[in-house]
């Protein structure tokens, strides 16, 4: 199903995210493609609040690479890979012990490369892009 959603602010996106995550299960990958700035963090924190993850906030893991979001009761609904800062992405991936060490919650992966791609094929993926007026333009082919 093709979709395309033009959003004004920061919590439009998060929204658009929360919707998102209605649709997802616990085997999902989402890929978040787009330039710094198009959103792809925000959609991150739309979707954990999306999967009824504690409040805590939904940072870009891009000096962790992984961020774990869980509900009260302790259990992972929400994956958040950041693989913008990757110098040996297969050693890298390798030492996050990928596929197994994500399976079971919903995975968001910004900055998908070559190697995610054939270690966690996308269930999804979100497309976003600023708009010469500055929003943001979501596109899930």
């Amino acid at each position: 199903m093709d979709r395309e959603e033009v959003t004004s602010t920061e919590e439009e996106t998060e929204r658009f995210g929360q919707r998102l995550a209605a649709r997802l299960g616990p085997d999902d990958v989402v890929y978040l493609v787009g330039p710094l700035g198009a959103g792809k963090t925000a959609l991150a924190r739309g979707l954990a609040r999306g999967l009824k993850a504690l409040p805590r906030e939904v940072a870009s893991p891009t000096f962790a690479i992984l961020h774990e979001y869980a509900e009260e009761s302790g259990r992972v609904v929400l994956r958040h890979l950041d693989l913008y800062r990757l110098k040996d992405e297969e050693r890298d991936l390798a030492i996050l012990g990928l596929p197994d060490s994500v399976a079971g919650a919903p995975v968001a992966v910004e900055w998908p490369r070559e190697a995610i791609r054939r270690l966690l094929p996308p269930t999804l993926e979100v497309s976003l892009e600023v708009t010469p007026e500055g929003k943001r333009r979501i596109r899930i082919p």
